[in-house]
């Protein structure tokens, strides 16, 4: 059976992966640092080819414990991050800074390289944000997603040659806890830019990380896939 390492597996968008890859027939390996969350989500898991695991990104040596136990991957999906604090330009500190690219990119890093080591072939996909193109407030978060981009480019034209492809997926607004600490006015207000009405449901993601993760979807590598309802291809004109 395909094996898939989702990291930030327990709840949101990495839930929401974890339930479509292991609907497609993938064992899964739902990582998330969230201990309760993961032991909550288990409950739902139990009759799914699916194991929880706690982990800490950011921690090489769990990262290392933890694909070798359970083998040999087919499927990397980098997931785990921290939201942003929507904050002014002027009001971040480099402690934003460095604990988003910490856990953002580093974290992602640290996952993808291990993982490289141990694939044949296979595929790695890396969760961005439609953020990184820029925006009002969390300059650190819009900066780390960048960077995530970044990587995955740069990683993409080394794997190939080993079969190995590398893409990201870059999400607009989606239904999770991220957005779930904004103001009623400021909801409202990113709500009437949707095209769609309102925030993706997080399947929406789960459904494009599926087809890059697919035998189908192997030869797109290098590639930034925006889910965003067409936000980003400009604004409306009436």
């Amino acid at each position: 059976m395909r094996t898939a390492l989702v990291t930030g597996g327990a709840r949101g968008i990495g839930a929401a992966i974890v339930s479509t890859l292991a609907a497609a027939g993938w064992r899964v390996i739902a990582a998330d640092i969230d201990a309760d969350a993961v032991a909550q989500a288990a409950r739902e898991w139990i009759d799914a080819p699916i194991t929880g695991a706690v982990l800490d990104v950011t921690d090489r040596t769990a990262v290392v414990a933890l694909m070798d136990a359970h083998g040999p991957l087919d499927v990397v999906v980098n997931n785990a991050a921290i939201p942003a604090d929507m904050l002014p330009f002027a009001e971040l500190t480099p402690e934003h800074f460095a604990r988003a690219l910490r856990i953002n990119v580093q974290g992602s890093f640290i996952v993808a390289q291990e993982a490289a080591r141990r694939m044949d072939s296979g595929a790695i996909v890396n969760i961005a944000s439609r953020g990184y193109l820029g925006g009002i407030g969390g300059a650190h978060y819009v900066a780390s997603k960048a960077a995530v981009v970044g990587i995955t480019r740069a990683m993409a034209v080394e794997l190939r040659w080993r079969g190995i492809s590398v893409n990201a997926v870059a999400p607009g607004m989606v239904e999770t806890r991220m957005i779930e600490g904004f103001s009623p006015a400021m909801r409202n207000k990113l709500t009437e830019m949707e095209p769609g009405g309102g925030p993706l449901d997080p399947s929406v993601i789960a459904g494009a990380v599926a087809y890059l993760a697919s035998p189908a979807g192997r030869s797109v590598t290098g590639q930034v896939l925006l889910v965003d309802g067409g936000k980003t291809i400009g604004t409306r004109l009436y």
